[in-house]
């Protein structure tokens, strides 16, 4: 076995159904007196009724969270903290909440509790991504991991079976690229093919019967072990690209994964032959980027940049901004054929592997 090195991130797990009930003794446990809850405009009712549960420990609710954790809004929250003298936070959502959250705890070092409504994954990783002037910049920082995350698989119940495929082929991104990412290990390998076949296994189901608690459960588990992977693991071609879609061109999140994964998948598939048989084994097919393809198109998801508003002549834009930093990749990043990727995942072709 070759030589290698894991790194596990501390967080308290709290997975179940129901148990949001627990939210005001895991308050305690972190000292936490006086908490904010953050959530979307969209989720504003539901974390009013997070806000309920807390009692006294609850100061008030900051609604405004939005997609690629704007500067501008995070400085408006942090407002909210200092006039409201918050000791502790509570997200309520999925990337756009829990991504504010880790904002404040950058600036302010308060600890986060996060209940994830969405299989994104950003509860597990100590890595922030924030926009200003129609830039994303990301950083790495255990300053920004959340201490407690509580999965309470009622929350999922209610995501539209179109957003519980594009969250879901998020967090399988996280994972896939985690087999060959710098700090690839077998331990997150384990991880990683654990987490993929459960989802892999549970998106169609969901597709069928949203409100089937048993795959929303295994969907919520997978999404947890994919997101440990990228907390642990690292990134590669695939994340580097849609942070530029996302942060120079406004493309949503994780629609923008959803069409994405597959074909940046199919071109490192050549130089991860190790990670290809996981993959293979995990979905039990012969051709792991072109099931990817499926799953999206068979749950009514996007599966072409065109569809999420790209505009076709800024694909070459695209490709320099995601040349300017160099990082890690297993096969060398090349921008004629990065080009070409882009230009499959604008028209939407599934990949041959």
């Amino acid at each position: 076995m070759d030589n290698f090195t894991y790194t596990g991130l501390p967080a308290r797990v709290v997975f179940g159904c129901g148990t949001i009930d627990q939210i005001a003794h895991e308050l305690n446990a972190l000292a936490v007196e006086r908490a904010l809850v953050f959530s979307t405009p969209q989720q504003a009712e539901q974390a009013q009724g997070i806000l309920e549960k807390l009692g006294k420990k609850g100061v008030g609710l900051f609604a405004e969270a939005t997609m690629h954790t704007p500067v501008d809004v995070t400085e408006r929250a942090m407002s909210h903290v200092v006039q409201l003298d918050v000791d502790g936070i509570v997200s309520f959502g999925g990337g756009s909440t829990i991504g504010l959250g880790k904002a404040i705890a950058l600036r302010t070092d308060l600890p986060q509790l996060v209940v994830p409504t969405t299989y994104a994954g950003s509860e597990m990783t100590p890595i922030i991504g924030q926009t200003e002037d129609g830039l994303k910049t990301t950083q790495k920082t255990r300053k920004v991991l959340p201490e407690t995350v509580i999965y309470d698989v009622n929350f999922t119940l209610s995501l539209p079976p179109v957003m519980s495929v594009t969250s879901g082929l998020n967090a399988i991104a996280h994972a896939v690229e985690a087999l060959y990412a710098e700090n690839a290990n077998p331990v997150l390998s384990l991880m990683a093919e654990e987490g993929i076949g459960a989802l892999v296994g549970a998106l169609p189901e969901i597709t069928k019967n949203p409100t089937d608690a048993d795959a929303r459960s295994k969907a919520l588990y997978g999404a947890w072990l994919c997101a440990v992977c990228l907390g642990s693991g690292g990134v590669a071609l695939h994340h580097k690209l849609c942070h530029v879609l996302g942060g120079s061109f406004n493309l949503p999140h994780a629609e923008t994964h959803t069409v994405v994964l597959p074909h940046a998948l199919a071109y490192n598939a050549p130089e991860v032959p190790d990670a290809m048989d996981r993959l293979r084994r995990a979905m039990n097919t012969e051709m792991p980027a072109a099931a990817l393809f499926d799953i999206a198109k068979n749950g009514d998801a996007p599966t072409s940049l065109q569809s999420l508003g790209m505009p076709q002549q800024e694909l070459g834009h695209a490709v320099e901004v995601a040349l300017k930093n160099p990082y890690f990749n297993p096969r060398r990043l090349e921008a004629g054929a990065l080009l070409t990727l882009l230009e499959h995942a604008f028209e939407g072709r599934r990949p041959s592997c």
